[in-house]
């Protein structure tokens, strides 16, 4: 029976030779992923298990990327929870402020994720490490409990949509027009419990970091999960970040795909996320006169080096509009470190933005950045549901770092190549 690439790691990881769509399997788990807002109530869960010990030691990441450098006391204790456990345990893999970033963003750079893995995480854009050829998914803290004790985890195995991509993205066009532009084909829950499987030629002509932006965004489509075949640029991106073993797979050429997108990437264009869903997708020189009150640039999907050379390309020798607040917000330590050498952040603050330490603060509406009633946000988050970065009656707007780096400059959504 034929498999798709998502289909085939499931059937490995379970001890299978086979797996269909619909089949409950339980499956060995390479990674468990929490963060100082859901790792605490996984750890709470755990321990009632009476379970002594964690599975493995060096398979559990605790990431407390979330409200840190804690906000208030509650963010404190919730750190210190995770930072006790992690010292008790003996876990490898726990990131104390200093070495910490954004999530998904850390683990593939810590060469962590990698082809064929199974990982969950207690964090929706799990589905992140897709962009490396795993399994990967978000989970709820129970789940996360499960899995630290047991090692494994129950999954209906999904069934897929194929998303075939030729052609080659235009300039100032990046992964995150691509995945606005795919969400707004297939809705919020178009592809609900479904694999997104990317394939096609034009899958080559898109960086690495243009498919960990669009595989961070499959559950924005209500995917299962998201995933691209590993090629010559996957294994030299694990290569560059020290990932030597791994189990490459590829879907059977007659793979049952329920659905085919067919997409070509020369045809795209500068594309924003309306409020209130990230299905709500329009080209940005059709925006309007949308003026705003605040650019963030960063994020688990959109704060990788890339991002910031490209949004300084745009920023450079230019001032942030006034009255407009810019937030600039590397997603990891070593980012923030080769942004600074490259001379980016003085750039940016030059140019009138604000740097912030690693933390995902401002996406959710947690610290770094909360808006005000009537406010309006460019991000380049993932999501712009009510109330996501503050007040209800506020508004966020999800583009690329090109349409932020834009917009931050005129003070109204601007598509870069009016600027440039």
């Amino acid at each position: 029976m034929s498999m798709t690439m998502t289909q085939k790691i499931l059937a490995r990881a379970a001890g299978l030779k086979q797996v269909a769509a619909g089949q409950l399997i339980e499956a060995k788990l390479d990674l468990v992923l929490g963060n100082d807002i859901t790792a605490p109530v996984a750890i709470r869960e755990f321990e009632r298990t009476g379970c002594p010990e964690v599975f493995d030691r060096r398979r559990v990441a605790l990431v407390p990327d979330h409200f840190t450098p804690n906000k208030d006391i509650k963010a404190a204790e919730q750190c210190r929870l995770m930072r006790v456990f992690a010292r008790e345990q003996q876990i490898e893999n726990y990131f104390e402020v200093g070495e910490v970033g954004v999530e998904h963003a850390l683990l593939p750079e810590r060469g962590m994720v990698g082809p064929g893995d199974v990982i969950i995480g207690a964090d929706s854009h799990t589905c992140t490490y897709g962009a490396v050829g795993a399994f990967s998914t978000g989970v709820g803290s129970t789940d996360m409990a499960a899995g630290m004790a047991l090692g494994t985890a129950w999954f209906k195995v999904p069934a897929a949509f194929r998303f075939q991509l030729t052609g080659k993205l235009p300039k100032w066009v990046s992964g995150k027009d691509v995945i606005l532009h795919i969400i707004g084909l297939t809705g919020v829950d178009g592809v609900l419990y479904r694999s997104m499987e990317y394939a096609g030629p034009g899958v080559a002509n898109l960086t690495m970091d243009d498919r960990l932006c669009i595989a961070n965004m499959a559950i924005e489509a209500g995917a299962k999960n998201g995933i691209f075949p590993v090629d010559d640029q996957t294994r030299a991106f694990l290569k560059a970040v020290g990932r030597m073993t791994y189990t490459e797979f590829s879907a059977d050429p007659d793979a049952v795909h329920e659905r085919t997108y067919e997409i070509d990437l020369a045809k795209l264009q500068p594309t924003v996320a309306f409020p209130h869903l990230p299905s709500n997708a329009r080209l940005a020189r059709d925006s309007g006169s949308v003026t705003v009150d605040q650019v963030v640039i960063g994020s688990c999907t959109n704060g990788r080096l890339s991002d910031f050379r490209v949004a300084a390309k745009i920023m450079a020798g230019r001032k942030v509009a006034r009255g407009l607040r810019c937030l600039i917000i590397p997603a990891t330590q070593k980012i923030y470190l080769e942004a600074l050498k490259e001379g980016l952040l003085a750039q940016f603050v030059e140019a009138g933005a604000v740097v912030s330490a690693p933390t995902c603060g401002p996406c959710l509406g947690g610290h770094m950045g909360i808006l005000a009633k009537g406010e309006r946000a460019v991000a380049t988050t993932n999501r712009n549901f009510v109330g996501r970065m503050g007040h209800p009656e506020s508004e966020v707007y999800l583009a690329s770092p090109e349409v932020a780096a834009a917009t931050a400059i005129t003070g109204r959504i601007t598509d870069p190549n009016e600027v440039m």
